[in-house]
C-alpha cells in the first residue's frame, strides 16, 4: 500500500489489533510476564490531563505532512522509511525506555539477554538530549578505559549525539571486532570534556564471578540478570561452600554497575536467600509487584523458596549504576531485613517495559507499569536508598607511606609531637595486609566486609552447613 492510498485509509477508519506481548528484555529492562493486551476505541468525550482525544484537524494536520513531505522535501523518502520514522517518533516521545524496535533493534535484543554481543560495553539511556552512561559492564573496553556511570556521552566519531536517534547512535558505538570508536564525553567535576578511544570487541558477558574473602566470607558479583544467572549464582554459593569444608560465614552479593535483566531472573534471585515457611505472610510473601493503568500490567511475584545460606548474614553493594533488577533484589532483601544494603543510591529505573511483536521482524517495548518493593516503595525516579552510606573513596599513600590514613581511626602514635612509650609501635600489626589492599583496590567491598564481619559477631557465629 502507497502513502496516499494509507492515508484515506487513515481519514476512513482505525483499525485496532490484538497484541500478545513477549517475555524479552533489553540488559537494563526487565519485563512482565507474558499478557494480553486488546486495544480499545478511545472516548471522544475523555481526555488525558490537557489532551483531548483526536478529531478530523489532527488526523488532516498528519496526513498533510505526509504529503507534503513526499512533494516537496529536498530528497525523495521511501513510504517505508517515513512509516518506520513515524512510529519510532512516536514511541520515543512517551518515555526514555519505550522503544521502537525494527529488524536490527530486535535482533540485538534477542542477542543481549543471551549474554553474547558486539560493542564497547556500555548501557546507556537518553537523558537532556544525550546519553547518559548507567554503567560500564565489567572487563569491556568502556570499563577498562576508565568510563564511568553517570558519564555523558556527547559525541561519537565527532558527531552530535543529540544530532542522532537513540538507535543510531548505539548502532554507531557498535561495529567490527577490532575498529575503532572515540567516545567525547562529559564527566562531573572535569572542566573539558573527556576523548576515548575504544577498540571494539565481541562482548562476553559472564553473569555470576566468586571468591572467597577471608574467615570464609564468599563474594558473589553479578553483572546483569540473564537467563541462567540465578542457576548459576546458585551454583557458585554451593561451590564455595565445597572448597570451605561446607561453611559459609556470610557472602557480599555485589550489584555494582549491574543495569538489571529479567525480571523472571531477579526473582530467582532473591528467592535463594528467603525462607518462604518463615515469612509469616509479611508483605503477602511479596518480592516484588507491579501497578499499571490496565489489569493486565498488574503482576506479583511470591517468595517460594528457600535460604540457601540459612540465616548467614549478606551485605549488597549497589551504587548509581544499579538499576531496574538489580533494585527490586536490593529492594526485596532490604525490605525483608534480610541483608545491609551498602554504597550509593541506585539509578532508580523502576517501570516495567513489555516487548510486544508487531510482526515477526519488529516489535514495540513500552513502558507498562511501575515496580514496586514488597512493602509498597516506588523505585521509579527515588532508587534504593542503602542502609550504611559509602562513597566510593580512593585511599592513597600519604608521603609517610602510612597504610591506615583511611583504613582505621587516628591513633596517638600518628599525632605530631606525641610521647614516644617504652617500644616502638607496629603500625599494621593489628590490620590483615589483605584488607590494606582490598582497602586499595576497592574500598566500598572493603567497608562492606567489614559489615559483614560486625554482623556475623553479633549474631553469634553461627556458620551455614
Amino acid at each position: 500500500m502507497t502513502i496516499r492510498k494509507l492515508i484515506i485509509t487513515i481519514g476512513v477508519s482505525v483499525v485496532f489489533i490484538c497484541i500478545n506481548p513477549i517475555s524479552l528484555a533489553e540488559t537494563s529492562t526487565p519485563t512482565s510476564p507474558a499478557t494480553t493486551v486488546t486495544a480499545k476505541a478511545p472516548d471522544v468525550a475523555s481526555k488525558t490531563g490537557d489532551e483531548k482525544t483526536v478529531n478530523d484537524d489532527d488526523i488532516n494536520r498528519f496526513t498533510n505532512t505526509i504529503v507534503l513531505i513526499k512533494d516537496f522535501y529536498v530528497q525523495p523518502v521511501g513510504d517505508k522509511s517515513l512509516l518506520d520514522d513515524a512510529i519510532r517518533g512516536m514511541v520515543s516521545g512517551l518515555d526514555p525506555h519505550s522503544e521502537y524496535l525494527d529488524k536490527e533493534a530486535y535482533k540485538t535484543l534477542l542477542m543481549t539477554t543471551s549474554g553474547e554481543f558486539g560493542g564497547v560495553g556500555i548501557e546507556v539511556t537518553p537523558e537532556y538530549g544525550i546519553l547518559k552512561i548507567v554503567t560500564p559492564m565489567d572487563d569491556t573496553p568502556a570499563s577498562k578505559a576508565g568510563i564511568k556511570a553517570g558519564d555523558y556521552i556527547v559525541a561519537i566519531d565527532g558527531k552530535l549525539v543529540s544530532e542522532m536517534s537513540l538507535q543510531d547512535a548505539v548502532d554507531k558505538m557498535r561495529g567490527k571486532e577490532g575498529s575503532l570508536v572515540v567516545l567525547t564525553v562529559l564527566r562531573k567535576g572535569e572542566k573539558i570534556p573527556l576523548t576515548f578511544k575504544l577498540t571494539r570487541q565481541v562482548i562476553h558477558i559472564a553473569s555470576v564471578k566468586t571468591k572467597m574473602l577471608d574467615n570464609n566470607f564468599g563474594y558473589i558479583r553479578i553483572t546483569q540478570f540473564q537467563e541462567p544467572t540465578a542457576k548459576l549464582m546458585h551454583d557458585a554459593i554451593l561451590q564455595l561452600k565445597t572448597q570451605n569444608q561446607g561453611r559459609l560465614n556470610g557472602i557480599v552479593l555485589d550489584l555494582r554497575n549491574n543495569p538489571g535483566g529479567l525480571l523472571e531472573t531477579a526473582v530467582q534471585v532473591v528467592n535463594n536467600f528467603l525462607d518462604s515457611k518463615k515469612l509469616t505472610n509479611k508483605f503477602k510473601d511479596r518480592i516484588v509487584y507491579t501497578e499499571g493503568r490496565l489489569p493486565e500490567a498488574q503482576y506479583s511475584a511470591k517468595a517460594t523458596g528457600s535460604d540457601i545460606l540459612n540465616g548467614a548474614p549478606i551485605v549488597v553493594l549497589i551504587n548509581g549504576g544499579s538499576a531496574s533488577a538489580s533494585e527490586i533484589v536490593a529492594g526485596a532483601l532490604q525490605d525483608y531485613q534480610r541483608a545491609v544494603i551498602v554504597g550509593t543510591t541506585s539509578f532508580g529505573k523502576g517501570s516495567v517495559q513489555t516487548v510486544i511483536p508487531l510482526d515477526k521482524s519488529h516489535a514495540l517495548k513500552l513502558t507498562t507499569a511501575l515496580y514496586h518493593t514488597p512493602s509498597g516503595r516506588v523505585i521509579q525516579n527515588i532508587g534504593i536508598v542503602p542502609d550504611v552510606q559509602i562513597e566510593d573513596l580512593q585511599v592513597v599513600k600519604n608521603k609517610n607511606d602510612d597504610d591506615l590514613a583511611m583504613i582505621e581511626p587516628i591513633k596517638e602514635y600518628q599525632l605530631k609531637n606525641h610521647l614516644q612509650g617504652t617500644n616502638k609501635i607496629d603500625a599494621t600489626k593489628n590490620l590483615d595486609v589483605n584488607d590494606i589492599v582490598l582497602a586499595r583496590d576497592d574500598f566500598q567491598l572493603f567497608e562492606a566486609l567489614k559489615i559483614l564481619r560486625t554482623i556475623y559477631m553479633l549474631n553469634g557465629q553461627v556458620a551455614t552447613k
